[in-house]
């Protein structure tokens, strides 16, 4: 039951980011800036180089994290193809 009402919950925002369309340099840069290509919030804390702790990626619990990925996905490919530009500042 709880399944049925998440995703009811985030279908709109999730449609919603899923039929951004990117037609302009600027805004494909500016999402590329925006979504970082990987989790932030994953750590390794080291002490003396040990490992002391490890924080997982935690941007998968994140519900709209597949449709925030497409659309990061969409904005490389638009500046790639399109624009003919270097994205591989994007890419690390």
């Amino acid at each position: 039951m709880w399944k049925n009402v998440s995703w009811s919950v985030w279908a709109p925002l999730k449609n919603w980011l899923n039929q951004i369309e990117i037609r302009d340099v600027h805004f494909a840069h500016q999402i590329c800036r925006w979504i970082p290509a990987r989790c932030p919030f994953e750590r390794e804390i080291r002490w003396r180089g040990h490992l002391i702790l490890k924080i997982p990626a935690l941007c998968h619990l994140n519900p709209l994290y597949g449709e925030l990925m497409a659309l990061r996905w969409r904005a490389l490919c638009f500046l790639a193809e399109q624009c003919g530009e270097d994205v591989s500042c994007y890419c690390h």
